[in-house]
């Protein structure tokens, strides 16, 4: 277990490589250069960001993320999110929990205290696949989503106590992410395959799995030219082996959505992106109804490419992480604005993921997936803190510059 000293020497030189990588922008065009005008220099770590704003490493792969635990933060780090800690010992502390997208998969735990520091690092889950994404259940738990073929959805506890298990009802195939409406007891899933399907699963006995029935949807309309609808179908064949026919094959009526990935639930809506197309949809639960509301070929604010993660504010504000494109997270409102609010120079081979909020919407955390092009270690997890309450101002003087 390394003492206090060799635990900051290390990740001081985590922040000194960053001084030594080339700065690189893939920004071209003038609209992107213009979206880009109020992020400030990069910092010693290589994150532009806005003014007032700062960020920290937290964790990176290989090394100890805490001085309590042996446990070493785990390589490619992806999906995350963040839980309150309301343990007797660790009163106003909380948890984030991160996805490993490698062979070996799992996930990893970092326990903060009150003050932000780190307290504890572990493992909820081990002995999976290409855990890649995953959704943030109202009952404190993490759907932690296996990215290859017939893959699950394994529910694990983030603090740390329980058991993780695989749930059947949200099928077997190729997961990316998931997101539970708790008003019409559902949980929304994308599927990573260029041909993949848009699936829910509904829940009689919500939060109970027991009776959950797997649904693939199809899509009447166009979304470009207005508001298309989805109905659903459900899939005869929840959890094929191979070689069974795959979920996406067992419904002919089955509309594509090509390569999806990140989603999330706010206010009566599920927000998705599709990397394919470059696109992020909206979907109105009670209704059905469905639109785009970026889409990179037509956008009047073209920054947002290599769609991936998804996370909502609280105060309604999407932040889409980029994988490719120019390395960043970008803002966007129901308009379809785009505002980029972190841009990592250096990190070119990689990609974001893992972007969540504590519960205050104070501190923001996410990945680079594979860190630094020419890093010995892949993955480096990191904080933001700053006045994000104002983000909403930034759509305002894009619209009048």
């Amino acid at each position: 277990m390394p003492n206090r000293r060799q635990f900051v020497q290390q990740l001081l030189k985590i922040s000194a490589l960053s001084l030594t990588m080339p700065a690189l922008s893939r920004v071209s065009g003038n609209s992107e250069l213009k979206a880009m005008a109020h992020l400030l220099p990069a910092n010693d770590l290589g994150l532009r960001l806005p003014p007032g704003f700062k960020a920290r490493v937290v964790a990176a792969a290989g090394l100890p993320a805490s001085q309590a635990s042996d446990y070493r933060w785990h390589d490619e780090p992806d999906g995350g999110a963040v839980y309150p800690d309301h343990s007797r010992n660790n009163r106003g502390g909380w948890i984030y929990v991160s996805n490993e997208e490698t062979m070996s998969g799992g996930v990893g735990a970092l326990k903060f205290n009150a003050q932000g520091e780190v307290i504890d690092s572990y493992r909820i889950l081990s002995g999976t696949k290409n855990n890649c994404a995953g959704g943030k259940t109202p009952w404190h738990t993490w759907l932690s989503g296996e990215e290859v073929h017939y893959g699950r959805v394994w529910e694990c506890d983030p603090y740390g106590n329980n058991p993780s298990k695989p749930i059947a009802c949200l099928g077997s195939f190729k997961h990316e992410a998931c997101a539970v409406d708790p008003i019409n007891r559902a949980i929304y899933l994308t599927e990573d395959v260029s041909d993949g399907c848009f699936y829910r699963t509904l829940l009689p006995n919500y939060p109970s799995y027991a009776g959950g029935q797997l649904q693939v949807a199809t899509m009447l309309g166009d979304p470009l030219k207005g508001t298309a609808q989805l109905t659903w179908h459900d899939v005869p064949n929840p959890n094929p082996k191979k070689p069974e026919l795959e979920t996406r094959y067992q419904v002919k009526q089955a509309s594509q959505f090509r390569g999806g990935e990140g989603i999330w639930y706010f206010g009566g809506m599920i927000y998705f992106s599709t990397k394919h197309d470059n696109r992020i949809w909206a979907l109105d639960t009670q209704t059905q109804a469905i639109k785009v509301i970026y889409d990179f070929n037509t956008s009047q604010t073209p920054v947002l490419s290599g769609v991936d993660n998804v996370t909502v504010d609280n105060q309604g504000h999407i932040y889409v992480c980029e994988d490719g494109g120019n390395m960043q997270i970008v803002a966007l409102n129901e308009s379809g604005q785009a505002v980029p609010v972190v841009h990592i120079e250096g990190h070119q081979k990689s990609e974001i993921a893992g972007v969540a909020f504590t519960d205050d919407g104070q501190r923001m955390y996410f990945s680079s997936q594979r860190g630094r092009s020419e890093a010995k270690r892949p993955g480096i997890t990191y904080e933001v803190t700053g006045p994000f309450d104002e983000i909403g101002k930034l759509f305002g003087s894009l619209q009048s510059s």
